[in-house]
């Protein structure tokens, strides 16, 4: 257990029954966290957290507590805390045994990858009928957000080649964004934070980026990430969610989230280095070319 901070270990509910805790690498979260094994047997993943995020990071458990009840298979919430000294606070969660879907997808057949789609798709939907508490209700004007972050990539040093037509298009149709009643959003659904389990069935991670927003704003995912893995997955999560009847007011929302990521996330990525920079060079280029420069508004990987 050297990897963790020895002093700080004893703060930890049930530490007394680790034998291993082993740092997990992967991930933008600013939390540490930790593949945690018990002389019982069992698995956790350990989530530490800054004690100045100590009340959002409460507020991601309820979060997790609620999702809980959905009847799908994810992190369970196991214990919520913080050090007695309040240098930190932690969530301890079950671990979801299994491979990333980003991994196992492409290893399976497309009618597999579409089953799992479909499996994705009603989580989501589940997700999205929840009911927000109040206490999880905050005022956020969507479309306020987005133009200052665009304005924010518009004045940077990282503009792209032809953008303005992006530009242009965000700004003419940004009154579609926010349209939908504000549900939870998982915010971050896409395969990395997807696991397919043990009974082959697809397991949820990694809800520390959860919001109450538009949800049509949670499948702009699909083109970040879903697409370029398996598009059969993608097409399987739409179809699903929607009972195989799409609205047009979707694709046209849709298409105002993607042309908005595709060149907000280059600004976004300044921050981790060159190297995620240039990675989100390149999703600008995929989206741009899925949407044949916003002349259609369904993307080419579902047409």
């Amino acid at each position: 257990m050297k990897d963790f901070m020895h002093e700080q270990l004893k703060y930890i509910e049930g530490h007394e029954n680790f034998i291993s805790i082993q740092k997990i690498d992967i991930g933008w979260s600013s939390d540490q966290k930790y593949d945690v094994k018990t002389k019982q047997g069992q698995r956790y993943v350990l989530r530490v957290s800054d004690i100045k995020h100590y009340e959002f990071k409460k507020k991601e458990y309820e979060v997790i507590k609620l999702f809980s009840t959905l009847g799908f298979d994810m992190s369970q919430p196991i214990h919520f805390g913080k050090a007695e000294d309040d240098s930190f606070c932690y969530m301890l969660l079950s671990y979801v045994e299994g491979e990333s879907l980003e991994d196992a997808l492409p290893k399976l057949d497309e009618h597999k990858q579409y089953q799992l789609g479909l499996e994705a798709g009603s989580i989501l939907k589940k997700i999205h009928q929840l009911q927000v508490p109040d206490a999880f209700k905050h005022d956020v004007h969507i479309q306020t957000k987005k133009l200052n972050q665009l304005h924010a990539y518009e004045t940077s040093n990282l503009r792209m080649p032809g953008d303005q037509q992006v530009i242009d298009f965000i700004k003419k149709h940004i009154h579609l964004m926010g349209n939908q009643p504000s549900t939870f959003q998982h915010g971050d659904f896409h395969p990395g934070n997807l696991i397919l389990t043990n009974d082959f069935r697809v397991g949820v991670i990694d809800f520390n980026r959860w919001d109450v927003l538009d949800p049509y704003e949670e499948f702009y995912k699909l083109e970040c990430f879903s697409s370029a893995i398996s598009i059969p997955f993608s097409k399987g999560q739409i179809d699903a969610y929607f009972n195989h009847h799409i609205p047009r007011d979707f694709w046209e929302t849709l298409a105002v989230y993607a042309a908005h990521v595709a060149v907000y996330s280059i600004k976004w990525a300044e921050k981790f280095g060159e190297e995620d920079v240039n990675h989100m060079k390149k999703m600008y280029y995929m989206i741009l070319d899925h949407y044949d420069n916003f002349n259609h508004i369904i993307p080419s990987w579902y047409r």
